[in-house]
C-alpha cells in the first residue's frame, strides 16, 4: 500500500525529473559534439520526444498541484461555496475534454503503431509518441478525478477549502 501511495505521490515528479535529465543531457552531449566538429543523428528528435511526453506529463502535475491556467475573476466575488461550485464545474468540463483527448488519442496512436510508421534517426514507431497524449491526459483524468472528490467533501463539509494562491 505504501507503494501505490508513493507513486499517487510522486509519479509526475519522477516522469518529468527522469525525462528532463535525458533531454539536457542529449542536447548537452550534442552541443559539445557540434564543437568537436562531430554530430549525433538521433539528439535532436530524442529530446523533441522528450519534450512533447514532458508536456502531457506536466499537464497532470499542474493539475495535481491545482496550478494550471484559470481565470479567477468571478471567484473574487463568490463565497466559498460558490467558489467550490465554479471549482467543481471547471473540473467536470476539463475531465470531459481530457476524456475526449484520451479516445481519440489512443485512437490515432494506434493507427500508427498499426502503419508501423518510425521515427526517422531512431527508428521508434511513432505510435509510441503519440501515445504520450492519451497517457497524460489519463494522469490528468485521475488527477481531475481527485480534485473533484476533494471539493465534493468540502461541500458537504467533510474537509476545509484549500484556497490556491498564485505564486
Amino acid at each position: 500500500m505504501n507503494i501505490i501511495r508513493w507513486f499517487d505521490r510522486h509519479i509526475e515528479e519522477l516522469l518529468l525529473t527522469i525525462l528532463s535529465t535525458i533531454m539536457v543531457a542529449v542536447i548537452f552531449v550534442q552541443v559539445v559534439m557540434r564543437q568537436l566538429d562531430s554530430s549525433l543523428s538521433w539528439s535532436e528528435e530524442l529530446a523533441r520526444f522528450c519534450f512533447i511526453w514532458l508536456i502531457y506529463i506536466g499537464i497532470s502535475y499542474g493539475v495535481k498541484k491545482q496550478r494550471h491556467i484559470k481565470v479567477d475573476v468571478i471567484l473574487v466575488f463568490l463565497n466559498q461555496k460558490g467558489k467550490v461550485i465554479i471549482n467543481i464545474i471547471a473540473n467536470v468540463l476539463f475531465m470531459a475534454f481530457a476524456v475526449f483527448v484520451i479516445i481519440y488519442g489512443f485512437e490515432i496512436a494506434n493507427k500508427l503503431l498499426g502503419f508501423g510508421q518510425k521515427s526517422p534517426a531512431l527508428q521508434i514507431p511513432m505510435g509510441l509518441v503519440y501515445m504520450s497524449a492519451p497517457i497524460g491526459m489519463g494522469l490528468t483524468l485521475i488527477r481531475l478525478i481527485q480534485n473533484l472528490i476533494k471539493h465534493l467533501r468540502v461541500l458537504q463539509g467533510k474537509e476545509e477549502f484549500e484556497e490556491q494562491t498564485i505564486i
